[in-house]
Order: C-alpha cells, then structure tokens, then sequence
C-alpha cells in the first residue's frame, strides 16, 4: 500500500518531535516534551546532593534522568552531544513502608522537572516546576550552571552518574578528569 506524499512528510515531522527535539514558545520557554518517559532512561539517584555541608534528608528524593534518543544515538557515536540533545531531570519524592515494602524507598509524586538543552554548542537550563507545560530558562547567574562546567564529565553534563554511557565516553577519550576524579 503506497502512503500519500503529504503523510509521509508528517509521519517523518511526527517522528522527529516524538524524539525529543527541543520546541519553544515565541517567549523563548521549553516546551514540556509530552513523551520523555519514552526516552533513554540515563539514571536515578536516591538523596543526591552536591553540596557537602548539606545534611542528609529523612525522605530523600528520586531523581531520574531521560535523555533524548538523537542526543543518545550521537553521544554513543562520538562521545559528545550533539546540538539539540535535550535532558529531563525527574525529582520525585520518596517514602519508605508502604504496602509491602518494610525497608527500602520507592518513588512517589513529582516535585519539580528540570531540562538541560544543547543548542549551538551552549547548554541552557529550564525549570517546569511540578506541573509546567512551559520551563522558564534559568537566569545565567544560577548555580547549575558553573557546576555543571566545574564537574561536568563530559560536555557539561554528569556522564560520571550514568554508569551505561561512562564506558562510551572512556572509549571514545571525551572523560574529563574533574574534582572527584571522574
């Protein structure tokens, strides 16, 4: 059976956005990518904090980390990202002792989603709150950024914290060494 023209375009337009190619507003905010958990699950982390004078929380949180599938894809042929890789970082809460579980901590509502964008080789951040459709870009000034340059293993991000992609970035002689000596 032959496709019109016209559907092969959209199915092909379709399939491009349900990748994870960063769309934004006329204001400039990330659009909230309805499909990000159908992205590469990268990690979680369980009570991650970067700040060593912070004190260890009773219900620490969840974070889990989505990365777009060409952001993916490029990174394991290069072991860099690609412009237009677009991060999703989801906190949820954690609680402990629910229905069967007596020890360890399971994930529960969302807190906050956060996004990391590549565009023209600059990485920018947004912040959807819990429910956002839009993420506003975070001012320069916030200190994602400098920590993100300062500890980023690879390309500003934390390759150090996903354990599939550190091999890749070994390989390929993109791991910088940073503080913790990843």
């Amino acid at each position: 059976m032959k496709l019109p023209i016209a559907l092969l375009f959209f199915s092909a337009a379709a399939s491009s956005q349900d990748l994870g190619a960063p769309k934004f507003t006329p204001a400039g905010e990330l659009q909230m990518p309805a499909n990000y958990r159908e992205w590469v699950f990268l990690s979680a982390g369980l009570g991650m904090t970067y700040d060593a004078a912070a004190s260890a929380s009773a219900n620490p949180p969840f974070q889990n980390v989505f990365v777009s599938r060409p952001g993916y894809d490029g990174f394991l042929k290069t072991g860099l990202w690609p412009d237009n890789t677009t991060f999703i970082l989801e906190i949820r809460a954690s609680e402990a002792k629910g229905s069967i579980n007596q020890n360890g901590r399971f994930q529960t509502g969302i807190a906050a989603i956060e996004a990391e964008v590549k565009q023209a080789g600059q990485w920018t951040f947004y912040a959807f709150g819990k429910e956002g459709k839009q993420g506003k870009p975070l001012a320069r000034s916030e200190r994602c950024y400098s920590c993100h340059a300062e500890n980023g293993a690879v390309d500003n991000t934390f390759v150090q914290f996903y354990p599939t992609l550190l091999p890749t970035a070994k390989a390929k002689g993109t791991l910088r060494v940073t503080a913790e000596g990843h």
